[in-house]
């Protein structure tokens, strides 16, 4: 499906605060970039049908896009849409009349089988226990002490940083003044920067990692990346995942295996001991990069199911 341009400013929102609602939630990276997608692609209908609000669509309106989705011809292969991607489309709407359910007094009639439940978008945040054992299973996470030192590293800017996985790719050895305590983030999401503190530490965690174990990667001078891979070249965001899997491996705790942490997992994990211990709303806002704070105050609701 190409690209469809909205014109309603309340559409092109709602698609936004969506997309961070169901990246907060701990869906898949899969469902957070396509369930907007399909959401955007409804709005186009209903503005080609001059329906301009959320609290005018009708049980007989989601029947006849559903008609349209149908018969829309397949973009990738020959024929129609597949059975799995209609239901996909199904599921991201039935998704987003939860979340007006939650955000608003609005309802709309999508009135859909029941759904079925899917266990890797079930909320799997870590305890604060489990989170230091990812910290201690970086001794065994590989068998030389330059890629645990890595590792380590890594675990400081995704979990006590709340990085994204992008930001902290991103991330340059400049970026870490040491002196301030603070990593200065430059490539954030929608290229927004900020300042994310940093205690002492983790600090000294970084310190050993860019003095003790960058200096054993191969061209490593050719780089100014943070996190650099064998070659000295910027670490990418796959091999970053990759390596998260290793060290939640080297736990040898099920119960941490099962919860399929990812780099995403860990922001909301440390967010969520946040809030547990007090920290004011405000402050984990501007610590995570969030533009609305309607996006931070869902981890309120995460707190009070744990």
């Amino acid at each position: 499906m190409k690209k469809l341009k909205l014109k309603n400013s309340s559409y092109k929102a709602l698609v936004i605060n969506y997309k961070e609602w169901l990246d907060i939630l701990g869906f898949t990276e899969k469902s957070v970039y396509s369930y907007p997608r399909f959401l955007q692609e409804f709005f186009y209908y209903l503005e080609q049908h001059h329906i301009n609000s959320v609290e005018n669509i009708t049980r007989t309106i989601v029947k006849e896009y559903y008609k349209e989705l149908q018969q829309r011809p397949n973009q990738k292969r020959s024929g129609a849409l597949s059975k799995s991607s209609l239901n996909s489309h199904q599921n991201a709407l039935r998704k987003f009349k939860e979340y007006l359910q939650k955000h608003s007094a609005k309802n709309i009639a999508i009135h859909l089988k029941p759904e079925r439940i899917n266990r890797l978008e079930i909320i799997n945040i870590l305890t604060q226990e489990e989170a230091k054992e990812l910290f201690k299973a970086t001794q065994f996470s590989s068998p030389f002490t330059h890629i645990q030192q890595r590792d380590k590293a890594m675990l400081v800017l995704l979990y006590s940083c709340g990085l994204r996985r992008n930001e902290a790719v991103q991330l340059n050895i400049k970026d870490v003044l040491f002196d301030k305590e603070i990593l200065h983030v430059r490539k954030g999401k929608n290229y927004k920067e900020r300042l994310v503190p940093i205690n002492l530490y983790n600090l000294e965690i970084l310190e050993e990692y860019i003095y003790d174990a960058r200096i054993q990667f191969k061209d490593y001078r050719e780089s100014e990346a943070l996190l650099i891979g064998n070659y000295g070249t910027r670490l990418e965001g796959n091999t970053l995942a990759s390596r998260l899997r290793a060290i939640v491996k080297a736990t040898n705790n099920q119960e941490i295996i099962d919860k399929r942490i990812s780099p995403h997992r860990l922001r909301h994990s440390i967010a969520t001991h946040f809030l547990e211990a007090g920290m004011n709303i405000e402050d984990i806002k501007q610590f995570l990069g969030h533009s609305h704070l309607e996006t931070t105050q869902i981890y309120t609701h995460l707190v009070k199911k744990l």
